[in-house]
């Protein structure tokens, strides 16, 4: 694993765990899990208690390593920290996700549900999650632009009619 250019790195963040932690974030929001990484495992170091820290490295380890227990672990850990932080129960159900362990995010997103409420990003991770419809014409590929436009007027329909 590569940590990429050393200039990437800047001073203040190797002393300031707070910063490697943002930094890490937002390499993860970015797409770059492998990059993420070493810098949320750094803030882990420094403060193996922290429920941020823990949740964000086992959602990290999960996309770069694919390492799903030790993820969920982490995840969990930092649930059992901090119940009341709905986004540890997001970072949770999409590790569970990624593992292909359908059911038990589902679970875990239904669950954070009847904790918090109707909230916008347990829809969107949920709508994630659930199961795909087949595609409408099965003859032709998934990605095939008669399927993906059919889909999306299906989906229209289906959402007008409320299924």
């Amino acid at each position: 694993m590569s940590l990429g250019p050393i200039a990437e790195i800047t001073p203040d963040a190797v002393d300031n765990p707070m910063i490697e932690f943002r930094e890490g974030i937002e390499m993860l929001k970015n797409e770059y899990p492998e990059k993420a990484l070493p810098r949320l495992k750094r803030a882990f170091e420094s403060d193996n208690r922290n429920a941020y820290y823990m949740s964000f490295l086992g959602l990290a380890i999960a996309r770069a390593q694919r390492k799903w227990d030790k993820a969920a672990e982490l995840c969990e850990m930092a649930i059992h920290l901090n119940p009341k932080e709905i986004q540890f129960r997001l970072n949770l159900g999409e590790v569970y996700a990624l593992a292909g362990r359908r059911e038990q995010a589902l679970h875990t997103l239904d669950h954070a549900w009847k904790l918090f409420g109707d909230d916008t990003r347990l829809k969107q991770a949920r709508s994630k999650v659930e199961s795909r419809r087949a595609p409408v014409l099965p003859f032709f590929g998934r990605g095939h632009l008669l399927n993906r436009e059919l889909g999306k007027l299906r989906h229209r329909i289906w959402t007008k009619l409320g299924k």
